[in-house]
């Protein structure tokens, strides 16, 4: 998985309401403000590299403790799992009501990217890094995360914007396409991918 891959992968988090962009839109319509909406989308992405970067401190840090294989092949079978487990259930991770304050937002974000396995899907990249000093593979993992990231918000800010100034959000109830259903079928697809170049 090149950095090529990275990239689509945050532009894929950026389309998928469920990363935050609705949300955005939704305070944006609901005070009837693009400021708003424009203040969120940054504080979204943040709560999103939290996550991502939590998940590249993990794999840096046990990175020096386990073979290249192993990790991969632990890697492999969480995103298979964690896949499945989002494909099976049937309840969604929910927050309370729409009026959050930013470092409220923030968290929200961290919380749905988590529960999303927003950087499982940078493990295939995460375990091929070159195995070294901690602090190389920490910041190399960083950089990954950031360009990810930065790819999700780039993103994330356009479809807002189209949508809270043309379309509105009444589109959705419309022509409403389940991207978490896409991104669990990504997830098993990543994990797989990962067991069989680790073998």
């Amino acid at each position: 998985m090149t950095l090529t891959a990275v990239i689509l992968l945050g532009a894929f988090h950026g389309i998928n309401p469920a990363m935050g962009w609705l949300f955005a839109v939704a305070r944006g319509l609901q005070e009837r403000s693009r400021d708003l909406l424009l203040q969120s989308l940054p504080v979204i992405a943040l709560g999103h590299l939290a996550s991502v970067a939590l998940v590249v401190a993990v794999v840096s840090a046990t990175g020096s403790l386990v073979t290249g294989t192993a990790l991969a092949i632990g890697a492999g079978i969480l995103l298979v799992g964690f896949g499945l487990w989002h494909l099976l259930a049937r309840r969604h991770f929910r927050w309370v009501g729409m009026r959050l304050s930013l470092p409220q937002l923030a968290a929200w974000s961290f919380l749905m990217s988590s529960v999303h396995g927003a950087g499982l899907m940078l493990l295939p990249v995460l375990t091929r890094m070159p195995a070294g000093h901690h602090g190389h593979a920490l910041s190399g993992g960083l950089f990954v995360a950031g360009v990810h990231t930065l790819a999700m918000f780039l993103t994330a800010t356009a479809v807002a914007v189209v949508v809270y100034e043309f379309v509105g959000v009444a589109v959705l109830r419309r022509a409403w396409f389940n991207l978490d259903r896409m991104w669990a079928f990504a997830l098993v697809g990543a994990g797989v991918f990962t067991l069989v170049a680790a073998v």
